[in-house]
């Protein structure tokens, strides 16, 4: 009986780390997403060229 206990409680605990890790990264994405949305484009920016001012 206390073997059963042991390994439904291991197999419990396994479950919700999974979870909470797959949270935890699911949210960064999201967020990243939500607050960077231009973050992996490839824009560059010539510093050498003269600005336009008026």
């Amino acid at each position: 009986m206390n073997l059963g206990f042991f390994i439904i409680g291991a197999i419990i605990f396994s479950v919700y780390i999974g979870l909470t890790f797959w949270n935890i990264f699911y949210s960064n994405k999201k967020q990243k997403e939500e607050n960077y949305p231009n973050l992996n484009e490839n824009t560059t920016v010539n510093v050498n060229a003269p600005s336009e001012q008026d």
